[in-house]
């Protein structure tokens, strides 16, 4: 499983909470918006997306998008937004994901006003066209709502940090910009690796892809067992769901 894999998967598993009818969704709104997110980006030299979260996938970025970090678009053309993820700074890749579903998780509970009056500010490091990497700032911002108050577009606008500290690890906050108040949202994921032996032979069963009956009848122990174990392993990972379960454990060696 590579760290792309994993950063996605992480992601989309959070994502798939997220209940969307498509005829709900006014698709004519993105590229209203696109052109006035261009126009931003050309005035203050920002990189600035638009993210689908129906469709789990870039709907817009500008033209200028890597020009910041010296890339020139037949760099990434044909690939969009994934060149650049694959820039990321490697120790922070998981790090964005675990906040990234934190920070979903926590605006899935705001109200509406709540969502669209808050802002996620995230630093971290990008390798540039000169092979270095440089600190990032990137503020994500709710765009639309769907009907039923749920996060549909997102936009986020990046620029080159001001504090390029070479180490460190991805820092997170959220703004309230009615208001001014910031939320800090630099809480490390705790994850307790302390798995039984028969945790870990579930786990490893589920990365096959076996299901929980399946398992029983391998392990001639219950389903109600099998799922008892399921649950510790999850709580342990602090994963959410048994992709999430997979990626942790595999990430930390625990699957080796």
């Amino acid at each position: 499983m590579t760290e792309q894999n994993s950063f996605e998967e992480i992601v989309f598993a959070c994502m798939s909470q997220f209940v969307f009818d498509e005829d709900d969704l006014d698709y004519a709104l993105i590229p209203r918006h696109a052109k006035t997110l261009q126009t931003l980006a050309n005035v203050s030299n920002s990189g600035v997306q638009i993210f689908d979260l129906y469709r789990k996938q870039v709907a817009f970025f500008s033209s200028n998008f890597g020009g910041m970090l010296g890339y020139e678009p037949v760099d990434y053309e044909g690939q969009n937004y994934h060149f650049f993820e694959t820039k990321i700074h490697p120790d922070e890749k998981l790090q964005l994901a675990l906040r990234g579903v934190s920070v979903l998780k926590l605006f899935a509970a705001f109200t509406n006003d709540q969502k669209l009056n808050h802002k996620v500010i995230y630093e971290y490091r990008m390798l540039n066209a000169e092979g270095n990497y440089v600190r990032l700032v990137e503020q994500y911002q709710v765009l639309e709502l769907d009907p039923k108050g749920q996060i549909w577009l997102m936009f986020s606008m990046v620029d080159i940090s001001p504090s390029q500290e070479s180490e460190g690890s991805v820092k997170c906050q959220i703004l309230n910009f009615r208001t001014g108040s910031f939320i800090p949202f630099d809480i490390e994921q705790k994850l307790q690796l302390e798995l039984t032996k028969r945790e870990l032979e579930i786990l490893k069963l589920v990365k096959q892809g076996f299901l929980s009956k399946e398992i029983s009848d391998k392990l001639s122990i219950s389903v109600h067992t099998v799922n008892t174990h399921r649950y510790r392993f999850l709580e342990k990972l602090g994963a959410n769901n048994s992709i999430e379960a997979v990626v942790f454990a595999s990430k930390y060696g625990l699957l080796d």
